[in-house]
């Protein structure tokens, strides 16, 4: 084994430690496993969306993330303002709990579909919405552009996503130099070698185009994001999209690519905005009272 590998398989294992002690309490966690979060509001089948939120919002998490832990702050910030919300874990390893979306992108695609179709059939609606958070903001794409998904989806709501790839701060960019670690990434967690700027799968996902017709897209990003760097790669290019700096909201709101998703109200406003545009309010700093 090379001397480098011998340092990045404990490096890997630290990062996974240092994840476990920021996520909440395994007792979520093993929601996340058995897919239910139905006490505290969201995944209950039974919910029909009204005639003022006609569409269920599928919520799709992050790398390294799970259906619950992601989600508990967006989730009832949704369902409190009448909406049918749904989660999902996909990208999973084997002997890898509570930490999914690792496994290949476009097989984690597949997995969104037919959670769609489960929710498109449970609820009787003809199209859901979705929002993503990091990978689950980009990921969705692979599935509206290949998978049929844009005759299902309304709109695509992207919390600090990877569209372009990333340089993680110009680390990626050290890769060549470690002989054999692309291969190492692609062959034990592939979704973090798809996600680095350059991939064969970010190349084929941009091709020809950002967007799909039918579908709204809208980005929310903090350009103090550490993670997917340049923070600019997350916007998209297309007819009827809307990037967002949420420091052009709220110029105090120093958020990084993980608050933003798990606990920023001022981006849950705007993306209850983005659900709803018709509707849509003022976005301010004053919005995290909202």
């Amino acid at each position: 084994m090379l001397p480098w590998k011998r340092v990045l398989r404990p490096l890997a294992a630290l990062l996974l430690t240092a994840a476990v002690a920021v996520v909440p309490a395994a007792t979520t966690a093993q929601a996340a496993e058995t897919g239910t979060a139905s006490s505290t509001g969201w995944n209950d089948y039974s919910c029909k969306p009204s005639a003022a939120h006609p569409r269920p919002v599928v919520l799709v998490h992050g790398t390294l993330a799970n259906s619950v832990d992601n989600w508990l702050g967006l989730a009832p910030y949704l369902t409190g303002r009448g909406y049918c919300v749904f989660s999902l874990d996909y990208g999973q390893l084997p002997g890898v709990p509570f930490f999914h979306a690792l496994g290949p992108i476009d097989k984690s695609a597949e997995q969104l579909s037919a959670y769609v179709d489960k929710v498109l059939a449970a609820t009787g609606a003809a199209e859901a919405d979705l929002v993503g958070h990091s990978q689950g903001g980009m990921m969705p794409r692979y599935y509206l552009k290949f998978l049929g998904g844009a005759g299902k989806v309304n709109a695509l709501v992207g919390i600090a996503p990877n569209n372009h790839g990333t340089t993680l701060g110009g680390l990626t960019n050290l890769l060549p130099y470690f002989p054999g670690a692309g291969d190492l990434l692609n062959t034990t967690t592939p979704a973090l070698a798809q996600q680095v700027v350059g991939s064969e799968f970010m190349n084929k996902l941009n091709a020809g185009g950002d967007t799909v017709p039918g579908v709204r897209y809208t980005v929310i990003a903090t350009k103090y994001d550490e993670v997917v760097t340049p923070y600019r790669s997350q916007f998209l290019s297309g007819p009827d999209v809307r990037n967002v700096l949420i420091q052009d909201l709220c110029a105090v709101d120093i958020s990084e690519h993980a608050f933003l998703g798990l606990t920023d109200r001022i981006a849950f406003h705007e993306v209850a905005n983005a659900l709803d545009p018709a509707r849509a309010t003022p976005t301010t700093c004053a919005s995290v009272f909202s």
